[in-house]
């Protein structure tokens, strides 16, 4: 053959693979994201009745990460962080400020933003991202929809089923579960009320109807699950060539806890399980030492929560327990139908063959364990999640990885997955990802070379206006251990490898001193700043009880007395009343009401909080 027929052969050759590499198409993503979802799901042993076949299917068609872990247990700062890769310790964002307002995560691309500007069609529906959701996406559905309500006629209530104090102290979210019902006939001891059901955003409601189960409007997550059938057959038959990232976001099992009616029917209370839990589990913890007094919104949420639904059933803890995670299980339920009819349309119209699936959810919740209903915990009811993710091509069938590995994870693999670049800065002020590829662990569960850490670090938000990294709490989730560590310095460290329920804390063993140590130096190597130990100099306590008013020391004799000591507590800690806040923002310094005319306007408003608490 001669040189000329050799390179035309070449170039021929050449052409051919080019275009055929070229016209492999990039896998589509299915990204499906739940609220407060624990381990109650088949085959992850949170709670034996638990009925999720479809979520089940989807576990034996993937892997399932069974120590998958959340970074921070709550929703705002949880989201921010898994949409965009980065740990809230390097973002700052513990709380529920915007994130626009974040100079990281406004300079970092979300996993949607990224996927979009590099030629996939984004669409989402629902709750993936807790605030941005309508601006991350080339095309949206649904908002968020924490509903359906009770509604008299003038303003939503909880159900007429939850007793008080319950449905007084937690309101229509938090202190709100029962079935979705008929309620045209429901009676109060005010009879000018005349009930029914409300839902929608939290801009804009509209009336549900509801006479039954068969013909009653859509719930939000069955709006947005129709919403995600409806765009995957329509994406099927069209001719584009571009691949999609959809996003779908249920609420549930979000407070308030309330659904159909038939998914309470599926859970009889008389036949009702209840989570393993050890009396006076929460005897050996620490989480009620960092509450703060400031704020009634304080980190031992949960175990307000707790006492309250306890108190709500005469003291009947059993009861309680069992009406609250009757309705839990009702809402998983009700999902994982959803999930189910998503699964469908996927295998219907083939796009299953070429779509990745990732189904997870933002954090946990407790559910009575150590005395806590509630997330925002460090202990493992709060921080496992569910996460499964099915890759084809890529992904074992019907496995478990139970390496740690956390939401932060999710981004760089799905980057690693699609053949996407990894620089998800949009300049200078963003930052890098966190995370790992989980790519290695979807090939080989097992023994997969992970580059990621031998840990799950998740930190605590603390309902505080102002946060600094140092100053947070939190945990670190090996395969066989947990080590919890608050920012007044009280640890907790549990042998999970022996006690999966984490009910005995081994901190003040003098057999696990070298343990304890290894950890606090990794948690403390990791956290900017470290955490301090904030030790107290005895000219601070000097200041603090003898020189600083109010004076504890009443007499002023030089000797703190314990009553001194006690009323001087009692005074600090007393609830802030009308005098107080009138004071704090209209007489003392820094003065919020600039101009001095008694009235707080917004700009004022904003202007000295600003001031008090984002001042280095």
């Amino acid at each position: 053959m001669s040189v000329l027929h050799k390179c035309d052969l070449f170039l021929f050759v050449l052409i051919f693979y080019s275009s055929s590499l070229f016209s492999v198409k990039k896998p589509n993503v299915l990204l499906i994201v739940c609220d407060d979802l624990n381990d109650y799901i088949e085959t992850l042993g949170g709670h034996p009745q638990t009925q999720t076949p479809n979520i089940r299917k989807l576990i034996e068609s993937g892997v399932s990460f069974t120590q998958a872990h959340c970074n921070i247990p709550i929703c705002n700062p949880s989201r921010a962080s898994f949409a965009t890769g980065i740990y809230p310790h390097t973002s700052q964002q513990f709380g529920f400020e915007d994130w626009d307002k974040n100079e990281i995560l406004n300079n970092s691309r979300t996993m949607m933003d990224h996927f979009g500007k590099n030629g996939y069609h984004t669409l989402g529906t629902g709750k993936v991202m807790h605030n941005r959701d309508r601006q991350e996406w080339k095309e949206f559905g649904h908002p968020s929809d924490y509903g359906p309500f009770l509604f008299d006629g003038k303003d939503k209530i909880p159900n007429l089923s939850v007793p008080a104090p319950f449905r007084d102290d937690f309101g229509i979210i938090d202190g709100n579960f029962g079935p979705l019902e008929n309620v045209t006939n429901k009676k109060s001891s005010d009879t000018r009320k005349n009930f029914s059901w409300i839902t929608g955003g939290w801009r804009k409601q509209r009336a549900m109807k509801y006479i039954s189960d068969d013909d009653r409007d859509p719930t939000g997550d069955e709006l947005n699950a129709q919403w995600a059938v409806t765009r995957l057959r329509e994406l099927a038959q069209s001719n584009k060539e571009k691949p999609f990232f959809m996003g779908v976001g249920f609420v549930r099992p979000h407070t308030p806890l309330i659904v159909p009616k038939k998914y309470f029917d599926r859970f009889p209370l008389d036949s009702l399980q209840l989570p393993k839990i050890k009396k006076g589990d929460a005897k050996d913890t620490f989480k009620h030492t960092v509450t703060s007094k400031e704020d009634d919104r304080s980190g031992d949420r949960g175990t307000k929560m707790y006492d309250s639904l306890v108190a709500s059933y005469g003291g009947d803890r059993e009861l309680a327990l069992k009406k609250f995670i009757q309705a839990y299980l009702a809402s998983i339920a009700s999902v994982d139908d959803l999930v189910g009819d998503i699964l469908q349309a996927l295998e219907e119209t083939s796009l299953d063959k070429n779509t990745i699936i990732i189904f997870t959810s933002d954090h946990g919740w407790g559910n009575g364990e150590k005395d806590y209903l509630y997330k925002n915990s460090l202990w493992q009811e709060s921080t496992r999640v569910p996460l499964i993710v099915r890759a084809p091509g890529v992904s074992k069938e019907n496995k478990e990885c139970e390496k740690p590995v956390s939401l932060v994870d999710l981004y760089p693999t799905l980057l690693d997955l699609c053949g996407l670049p990894d620089n998800t800065m949009k300049n200078d002020k963003g930052r890098p990802l966190d995370g790992f590829s989980m790519k290695p662990f979807l090939k080989d569960p097992k023994n997969g070379k992970w580059n990621g850490p031998d840990y799950a670090i998740t930190a605590l938000y603390k309902w505080a206006q102002y946060y600094d990294p140092a100053f947070q709490n939190y945990s670190l989730r090996f395969k066989d251990w947990r080590y919890v560590r608050y920012e007044n310095g009280k640890e907790e460290l549990y042998h999970t490898a022996k006690d999966d329920h984490e009910w005995n804390n081994l901190s003040a063993d003098s057999k696990y001193t070298g343990k304890l140590e290894e950890f606090r130096g990794q948690l403390l190597s990791i956290i900017p700043k470290s955490i301090p130990e904030k030790k107290v100099t005895n000219e601070q306590w000097k200041d603090h009880y003898f020189t600083k008013n109010p004076k504890a020391d009443s007499n002023s004799d030089g000797v703190l007395t314990w009553p001194e000591l006690n009323a001087h507590k009692k005074l600090v800690n007393q609830p802030k009343d009308a005098e107080y806040w009138k004071n704090n923002y209209f007489k003392k310094n820094p003065v919020s009401d600039t101009n001095g005319n008694g009235e707080l306007s917004w700009p004022e408003f904003h202007a000295h909080k600003k001031k008090l608490f984002h001042q280095k």
